[in-house]
């Protein structure tokens, strides 16, 4: 399958289940808006699937949620341990992961055990970034400079080329 660049849209932080979260949007589309509907029941999975906060840093947390082909592919990524990161995830419409149906909006923990994928785990470079930056480098953590530390929208997956630092789509 060849590789398609997805987009990534950037939104402000919010709480949620005791947590700061950072919201990602990937869709297939560049100006692609996702049905609240969707975005609604995707938060509330999130909810459920957010580590409870320990006692090393702020509790902190990103959540990519991502269009796919006729499905929906969350993943939450939950600081702890002060360095660490707890990955929680949900499908919608996804029968490989053990989706029943095809509602966009009935996410289920899956069947099989997923990280991520290409699209998502490009925030995951930024994060891990941000979170040396802000929350441990410094003398003392700041969670306000990280929560608004955020990928740059815009195509999301690409890969570094080898040689001359262009980008290359596959």
């Amino acid at each position: 399958m060849p590789f398609r660049a997805k987009y990534l849209h950037a939104f402000p932080a919010f709480g949620l289940a005791g947590r700061h979260i950072k919201p990602y949007h990937i869709t297939r589309e560049p100006d692609g808006v996702l049905a609240p509907e969707i975005v609604r029941a995707a938060y509330a999975m999130a909810a459920v699937l957010a580590t409870p906060a320990d006692d090393e840093m702020p509790p902190a947390s990103w959540l990519v949620l991502h269009e796919g082909r006729g499905a929906m592919y969350l993943c939450l990524y939950d600081w702890v341990w002060g360095n660490a990161i707890q990955a929680g995830t949900a499908a919608a419409g996804e029968p490989f992961l053990g989706c029943a149906d095809d509602d966009l909006t009935h996410f289920i923990v899956p069947v099989r055990a997923m990280v991520g994928c290409v699209w998502e785990l490009a925030t995951l470079e930024h994060e891990r970034a941000a979170w040396v930056r802000h929350m441990l480098a410094p003398d003392s953590p700041d969670l306000n400079s990280y929560l608004a530390d955020r990928v740059t929208e815009g195509p999301a997956g690409l890969v570094p080329a080898v040689r001359g630092g262009t980008l290359r789509s596959g």
